[in-house]
């Protein structure tokens, strides 16, 4: 028993670690995981076995019908022997067995051109399914940059807080010496309170983007729930050298949504053959077997039922031909919406392919200010990091007093926070421009 306890605690000990191990994930383990989840992506993968249900069924169309049945019953009274074609008034007892099928020879050319119908829904289907999973890997990407985005934003503020707590600590020390005045102490305990609300709100925001991932994720949020920074640096090379009118170009060849609309639009055209098609002729083959067996025979001994069943079988085959002549409009109102439905999809093509020119757009002009700000943000830390460098000799030696420290310790740190958000913002702003140049997304 004991031994039996042992191993079971070590059972449980891994799998807590195990799940501990788990808190903490990658950009690529975010993705995957969303990917499973997501309840969208799965409600299209089963609008997908649909289609195929349609496909299959479109497919059967070629192939003839069987189907077989049989009958038990008993009549009273004056009725026809089946067998001998008498009447009786006698109790009849009767076994009827019969076996049908049908084939279509000619409908207009539906049955084929249901079938290609259906082959390309299902392939719209697949690119629906495709820009699914793209428009979940982007939003994942954006939660995911965000959550490092508010760490960075903690260290910058925890950091802020330390340099106000490090000079509060030496001028309340120069303050009861009596070299500085008890003003500047006061200051910095204001600007010390600050700094801790910054801390706090900065954890908050750190808080709230990971649950917002998570939430992303479908998955339980705890408070081990963490994220594996990647090592990404910024060069010069990161921006796109191609132009929106180069990207665009290459997106409209592979993206999704395109592949979608332009799928849309050939199903819409099939259904326009399929809806002309009911103007034609149908011509079909069927053919039937029947055979009975009767427990009644006037006048003569009863055959057995194997001999009734051999003697009284009949076959059957027929050619049947249907012309429509007037379907009170129903083949010319299924026409015209079929038409509709055609023109509705050439709409929607040149709309997809619009959107996508406009999103390239706009996501080129993002990405390109989102460099400059980048660039400019640089510039202006390096600066405001020499001049609070200065400030900070200065307040040393009590050449400026606490308010012009604080207004120089703020103006970094508000930099520094510029800084950051423009670093991110240019981190995703590229990786957009490299999904539609059909490039991996990945942050390393």
């Amino acid at each position: 028993m004991r031994n039996f306890l042992l191993t079971l605690l070590l059972v449980i000990g891994s799998q807590f670690t195990g799940l501990a191990q788990n808190s903490t994930y990658d950009l690529e383990s975010c993705v995957q995981i969303a990917l499973d989840n997501n309840l969208t992506l799965k409600r299209t993968e089963l609008n997908q076995q649909i289609i195929e249900a349609d496909l299959l069924q479109n497919k059967g169309q070629r192939i003839p019908t069987l189907s077989t049945g049989s009958s038990y019953g008993f009549r009273w009274g004056r009725s026809i022997n089946p067998v001998t074609n008498l009447f009786e008034n006698n109790r009849i007892g009767n076994v009827n067995l019969t076996a049908n099928s049908n084939v279509a020879l000619f409908r207009g050319n539906q049955i084929n051109n249901n079938i290609a119908r259906a082959k390309t829904n299902l392939e719209s289907g697949m690119y629906t399914l495709e820009a699914t999973k793209n428009e979940i890997t982007l939003n994942i990407i954006n939660l995911f940059i965000n959550v490092v985005f508010n760490r960075e934003q903690v260290k910058i503020a925890e950091n802020q807080l330390k340099t106000t707590q490090e000079q509060l600590e030496r001028t309340s020390k120069l303050v009861a010496a009596g070299s500085l005045p008890i003003s500047d102490q006061l200051d910095l305990q204001s600007q010390n309170a600050s700094n801790q609300l910054e801390v706090i709100n900065a954890k908050n925001n750190l808080r709230i983007a990971k649950l917002n991932l998570a939430q992303a994720m479908q998955i339980p949020f705890t408070d081990d729930f963490d994220v594996i920074e990647p090592k990404f640096e910024i060069n010069n090379t990161l921006m796109a050298s191609e132009n929106p009118e180069e990207i665009f170009a290459k997106a409209v060849e592979y993206m999704p949504e395109i592949k979608a609309a332009e799928t849309d639009l050939r199903s819409a055209e099939y259904g326009v053959k399929i809806a002309k098609g009911a103007f034609y002729p149908t011509l079909g083959l069927g053919a039937n077997v029947f055979t009975n067996y009767v427990d009644q025979v006037f006048g003569q001994d009863r055959p057995s039922f194997g001999t009734q069943i051999e003697t009284n079988l009949s076959q059957a085959a027929q050619l049947q031909l249907s012309i429509p002549i007037f379907t009170n409009f129903n083949n010319k109102s299924n026409l015209q919406r079929a038409r509709a439905q055609q023109q509705i999809s050439e709409v929607a093509a040149l709309e997809a392919k619009n959107k996508l020119r406009q999103d390239i757009e706009t996501a080129y002009n993002s990405a390109l200010s989102a460099q400059l700000s980048f660039e400019a943000s640089q510039t202006r830390v390096k600066s405001l990091e020499e001049t609070f460098r200065i400030a900070q000799q200065r307040f040393d030696l009590g050449a400026i007093n606490s308010v012009d420290f604080q207004i120089a310790q703020n103006n970094l740190f508000n930099a520094q926070a510029d800084l950051l958000n423009a670093k991110y913002t240019y981190i995703f702003r590229v990786k957009v421009l490299d999904f539609y140049l059909g490039n991996p997304i990945n942050l390393n």
